[in-house]
């Protein structure tokens, strides 16, 4: 079974991690999320705070708003418990603690998700970098030109005009 959304969607950055929410986790592992929150605090030994951390309030709003396309909570939607975050290494350590055969399997994709954002990231890591110099070149370049054009324009400029002199015993009009 695959999740409903792109996983590269549910991948969030909070407190500068990149993570996946208790609830995405819960439906990728295809079990409800009140279960899976319980299997990780059971296991509460294998989730350190680099794998898994509780949001704060404003962070827990601040995903839901995110999330949604309508910002304020209808009545009986208030976040009632603050939901867990999981960093890459706490989503795969999450597929070990579920232990059911989809968990396992959907924890390669989840695992794949994540290396690919480091790999795009990488490559537009990349890609700035190479804009970069181009951008130095051009400026250079752009300079160059500038000098070069200085030093052209006297010679692009016409002569001036200077009046011609008349050679004595001929005249155009003369007939």
């Amino acid at each position: 079974m695959k999740p409903k959304k792109p996983l590269e969607s549910l991948i969030l950055t909070v407190r500068g991690h990149k993570i996946l929410m208790d609830s995405d986790l819960a439906e990728i592992y295809g079990v409800p999320t009140k279960v899976f929150n319980q299997a990780v605090k059971r296991n509460a030994d294998r989730f350190p705070e680099d794998f898994c951390f509780r949001l704060t309030l404003e962070e827990a709003e601040e995903v839901q708003r995110s999330r949604s396309q309508i910002v304020t909570l209808k009545r009986g939607q208030n976040i009632k418990y603050l939901p867990f975050a999981f960093t890459e290494h706490g989503a795969i350590m999450a597929a070990t603690v579920l232990n059911s055969p989809e968990a396992v399997a959907m924890s390669v994709f989840v695992v794949r998700a994540f290396m690919q954002m480091r790999e795009q990231l990488a490559a537009n890591a990349a890609i700035l970098k190479r804009l970069a110099e181009i951008d130095k070149t051009l400026l250079e370049h752009d300079s160059a030109l500038r000098t070069i054009w200085t030093k052209l324009q006297p010679l692009l400029a016409p002569p001036p005009e200077t009046p011609r002199k008349r050679i004595k015993g001929f005249s155009p009009h003369d007939d």
